[in-house]
């Protein structure tokens, strides 16, 4: 590992770690105020709650109380700081490795560095056409509607510019600055102008809060759809599948789906159907999407010699004790290849990774062919011999 990467993956670390904590943070206030406002739906009505050994109590006021109380809690800074230490993940591991992870170097379509101006472009873009809908105060199913067929049409055309990976997280970067620009755009700006007018003896406008629950309610259905692009990294056969765009898509819905029931729930309606329609795409995806049977030819004798070759030649670059290509300082994901009691220990993995999957070597860099995978396939069906 040069010193450069070393400093590098510990970037990469505090960035991860601190974007899960403060996100956590952001998830955790956007659920539990979406059920405080679903459960204190009338003005100024009660509500107790028991947790951690004490009980708490709780009213709502639509507008404004009478008087403005002190301190005045706020919750904007873990929206803040999940976006940015978001983002600065994201540029650290997919812009600076724009042609590994982003760039499908496979199709040649964007070179890295283009891949990157499109990808910053598309984040912005994302917000501004989401803003302009809000804006034209559509009725709300008039909204959802078109709201879901840009998100189809965002789905298919970044799996096309991007690799599968770098679609999935891009998507999700997209929703995740949504709803961070709607905290800081459209949610503290109505709150500062709500607690303003108070301070100045004025009647607020009821119209700042609506506008704000809005944006709040439209972040709420977003947060399980950008939790499930975050974690998609670690499940290649969802974002290397040919349909990755539809698999995407339909996730999401799931996600929207289940999150609907419960904010249902929240105000007393029971929508079982929600919940079952989640679990019925769901089976569907796993039914109409799995791999199909690779045509091969008998699990005839393969030497074994050939495949470490194939290996050698095509993977322990990046899975070594000592690995020598610039993306891999260390061996990734822990698996290593580099001798022939390991190669035997992971066969499943590499029959996975680069026969069924065919998500390794990672887009393809080292240039491994069909038949080299074929070859891999009779060797892994004949038992995997490392002999």
């Amino acid at each position: 590992m040069t010193f450069d990467a070393y400093y590098l993956d510990w970037v990469n670390l505090v960035l991860r770690w601190s974007h899960v904590i403060t996100g956590i943070a952001w998830i955790g206030s956007s659920f539990y105020f979406i059920w405080l406002d679903a459960r204190l739906n009338v003005p100024a009505r009660d509500l107790w709650a028991v947790h951690g050994g004490g009980f708490y109590h709780s009213q709502k006021y639509k507008v404004a109380p009478a008087e403005l109380p002190e301190p005045l809690h706020w919750f904007k800074w873990e929206a803040y700081f999940t976006w940015m230490t978001g983002f600065a993940l994201f540029i650290v591991v997919y812009y600076l490795n724009a042609g590994t992870l982003l760039a499908d170097a496979g199709t040649g379509r964007l070179a890295a560095s283009t891949a990157v101006l499109v990808s910053a472009a598309l984040v912005v873009a994302g917000w501004l056409i989401y803003d302009v809908l809000n804006r034209l105060k559509l009725p709300d199913v008039a909204f959802a509607a078109i709201g879901t067929v840009l998100l189809l049409a965002l789905c298919w055309g970044v799996a096309q510019l991007f690799t599968g990976r770098g679609a999935y997280m891009q998507v999700g970067v997209m929703l995740g600055t949504i709803m961070a620009a709607n905290v800081f755009f459209v949610i503290i700006p109505a709150q500062k102008q709500l607690v303003a007018a108070k301070l100045a003896g004025k009647t607020p406008d009821a119209q700042l809060g609506l506008r704000a629950k809005q944006r709040s309610v439209h972040n709420n259905y977003l947060t399980l759809p950008v939790v499930f692009a975050m974690v998609s990294p670690h499940f290649p056969f969802t974002y290397a599948h040919p349909y990755n765009w539809l698999l995407l898509f339909v996730i999401f819905v799931g996600g929207a789906l289940v999150r609907h029931y419960f904010n249902l729930r929240n105000r007393g309606r029971h929508a079982p159907l929600l919940p079952a329609a989640a679990t019925v795409l769901l089976i569907a995806l796993v039914v109409v999407l799995r791999p199909q049977p690779i045509e091969q030819a008998p699990p005839a004798a393969v030497e074994f010699a050939h495949v470490r070759r194939i290996l050698e030649e095509r993977c322990v670059a990046c899975h070594a004790a000592k690995t020598t290509h610039p993306t891999a300082p260390v061996a990734a994901a822990g698996v290593m290849l580099d001798s022939p009691r390991l190669v035997q220990a992971w066969a499943p993995r590499i029959h996975e990774r680069a026969v069924v999957t065919r998500t390794m070597p990672l887009a393809n860099l080292t240039h491994m062919t069909e038949e080299e995978r074929s070859t891999l396939a009779r060797w892994y069906a004949a038992g995997a011999p490392a002999d």
